[in-house]
């Protein structure tokens, strides 16, 4: 099995690049452990009877069939380089024995890893640590080399969300997960349903909920909320607020009126984030199904929350660096408390894509961009492992694409192309989330 220091160099027909990659710049990138700033880890699971289900508040794989970008549909070849790198698959297909010989293998590192399982897939990827965006960490997911993202979008609903729910059949799944999300939180937080009262309800359940989630060790907490609404998270007063979480108690509100208490909620969160020095991570770009509503998840939406002189103490990571809208991110990355990662372009993109996008914002803000797989489990075929290694390669492709297409153009020094890549790859994630 090849190490990980040469994981980006052994899918050259994949590449897509127009320049060769500069060889000492391409031995520097795959040297360097990353730091990954978006993933969804599973944990090991030994026994047949036992799911992990918390690695989503919002699963993926109950919607309605849609039309899946080509790198992701079943029979890639790209999944059969990653079972060749990472658990040393001898074919070019997807015979029957073939497959089961290679779920015996499957099977066989578990067991041999046991709880360090997750570990060892790290170790393949190249990458030192991972934010893993879970409800729950577990068995097998531990600091430091995984640490906490969880997820906060059901403390944004808190009424009757039936009239949401039923504008398609994707959000109406999605609605009854962060309803049971919710109670969830309740329940942690010592209550049987949600308080009478706005304030009663921020303090008892969003603050305590923040609060435990930092104690549990969670270093930013993560939106959904692109597959729900829109990010367009306006400036509503506290009392108009008030009065629509008390008024609409017992039915549900308007959507109109709705909305607001939710921009509230939402800003709320984004204070308290800042008071208990988490990052906000947010879904800001195309997502999944064929319902999922793209121009709501642009990532210009978000401009008044990141101008917003009370939420400059608070540090928001645009996740998937806002695709198809990446050269408004690179716009947005002015803002002093505006990051961005290119996680899900690694595994849906081609890599020439990839670094014609973090190119514009390396020339802008390189302290602001941050590497990251956003490692699923898409499939039976695609699991969180081979969805890693197929965006740490594509990841660290790109990357050396785009710098050394800065380099060739004159606008940086080889040295400088280095440093950025330390940057990217792992001194930024480090210096936004205090790493030693």
């Amino acid at each position: 099995m090849k190490s990980a220091a040469l994981l980006f160099l052994v899918l050259p027909g994949f590449a897509g690049a127009q320049l060769p990659i500069d060889p000492q710049l391409s031995a520097e990138i795959a040297n360097i452990k990353a730091i990954d700033n978006h993933a969804h880890p599973v944990r090991p699971v030994f026994d047949a009877q036992d799911k992990d289900t918390e690695f989503d508040a919002l699963p993926v794989d109950v919607m309605e069939p849609y039309t899946e970008p080509v790198r992701t549909r079943e029979g890639s070849p790209l999944v059969i380089e990653a079972w060749r790198q990472l658990f040393g698959y001898r074919y070019e297909d997807r015979a029957p024995e073939h497959i089961a010989e290679l779920q015996q293998r499957k099977k066989q590192l578990l067991r041999e890893q046991g709880d360090g399982y997750a570990n060892w897939v790290l170790d393949q990827l190249g990458i030192d640590t991972m934010l893993a965006n879970r409800v729950a960490m577990g068995r097998g997911l531990s600091a430091p080399r995984f640490l906490w993202v969880p997820f906060v979008d059901a403390l944004l609903f808190p009424l009757n969300n039936r009239s949401l729910a039923a504008r398609n059949s994707d959000r109406k799944t999605f609605y009854d997960d962060e309803d049971r999300l919710l109670k969830r939180y309740l329940k942690e937080s010592g209550l049987a349903q949600t308080p009478g009262t706005l304030d009663e309800y921020l303090a008892k359940v969003v603050t305590a909920t923040l609060e435990r989630q930092k104690r549990g060790g969670a270093v930013a907490v993560k939106y959904e909320a692109s597959y729900l609404r829109s990010l367009d998270f306006e400036d509503v007063s506290k009392s108009d607020a008030r009065s629509i979480y008390f008024g609409s108690r017992t039915a549900s509100p308007p959507d109109a009126a709705y909305k607001k208490l939710q921009d509230y909620i939402f800003r709320y969160i984004a204070a308290e984030c800042g008071r208990l020095d988490l990052a906000v991570h947010i879904h800001a770009a195309y997502g999944a199904g064929g319902y999922f509503h793209i121009g709501g998840a642009n990532p210009l939406l978000l401009e008044s929350v990141l101008n917003d002189p009370n939420l400059r103490k608070t540090n928001f990571v645009m996740l998937h660096g806002g695709w198809p809208f990446t050269r408004e991110v690179a716009a947005l990355l002015s803002k002093p408390n505006a990051y961005a990662d290119f996680s899900e372009q690694t595994f849906m993109n081609y890599p020439r894509g990839v670094a014609d996008a973090i190119r514009e914002w390396l020339e802008r803000a390189p302290e602001k961009v941050l590497f990251a797989t956003d490692a699923y489990p898409f499939s039976e075929e695609m699991g969180w492992e081979e969805a890693g290694w197929v965006a740490a390669t594509t990841g660290r492709q790109a990357l050396g694409q785009a710098l050394t297409e800065m380099l060739h153009d004159g606008e940086i020094t080889r040295a400088r192309a280095i440093e950025i890549a330390r940057m990217v790859l792992r001194d930024n994630a480090r210096k936004l989330y205090k790493l030693p």
